[in-house]
């Protein structure tokens, strides 16, 4: 399948390979654009390698592979997930990755250990109180930096040809200015996006568990049952 796949450019990083290796072809299309605040990334940069943190969660790969070349820590690091994961070892940060893709599933991973443990979070201009809540009750200090916005593109997708949409978060179904049209079929990365889908009146014929591979992986079970 050509598989057309929401991202911001600078987030796209394996996602073309990765696809192949599922047997599909992938073509980005972006319905946001990224603006990075300079100051935040390096006032983040400045505290993380102070020692600030007792551990700093990288929420998505962008903020990965703008701090991470810059970061000297020995602070515990976590990537939400894989590709995240990669950028920052490329960027020469070995990290934990999740076992699960969500930033909810954070505070479990650590346990109990994140009591009285600095945070340092830097993400997206996006507000996730719960996340902030989850670390505060479990008596961890958390300490956003907002790194970049996100910016509506308002340009239409190039489904050309496409046979499904990959939707990669929420706001990039809330915010993109797509053709509806019958047959293409509409991919959630995960239970998150497939929310926001169904409120917007999109059923996703396909969730994923958050990550390319996961819903690569239902992508490809859903279609062999749909042959069978």
């Amino acid at each position: 399948m050509i598989i057309a796949v929401t991202r911001l450019p600078e987030k796209a990083g394996r996602d073309e390979a990765t696809c192949e290796q599922y047997g599909h072809s992938c073509r980005i299309v972006s319905p946001l654009r990224s603006d990075v605040y300079d100051t935040q990334v390096q006032a983040f940069v400045l505290e993380a390698n102070r020692g600030a943190f007792d551990c700093i969660f990288f929420t998505s790969a962008l903020p990965a592979e703008l701090i991470a070349p810059l970061l000297r820590t020995e602070a515990r690091v976590v990537a939400i997930g894989p590709q995240t994961a990669r950028v920052l070892e490329d960027g020469g940060i070995s990290a934990e990755t999740l076992p699960t893709f969500y930033s909810r599933d954070f505070v479990p991973y650590l346990g109990d250990w994140i009591d009285g443990k600095a945070i340092g979070i830097p993400r997206a201009d996006v507000p996730n109180p719960g996340l902030i809540r989850a670390i505060e009750d479990a008596g961890g200090i958390a300490y956003e930096y907002r790194c970049y916005g996100l910016i509506q593109t308002n340009n239409p997708l190039d489904l050309e040809g496409a046979d499904a949409i990959l939707f990669t978060s929420a706001n990039s179904f809330t915010m993109a200015n797509w053709d509806r049209k019958e047959g293409i079929l509409p991919i959630a990365i995960g239970d998150i996006t497939a929310d926001a889908m169904r409120k917007g009146g999109v059923e996703p014929a396909v969730i994923g568990d958050g990550s390319m591979t996961g819903t690569l992986e239902a992508l490809n079970t859903y279609l062999r049952e749909r042959r069978s």
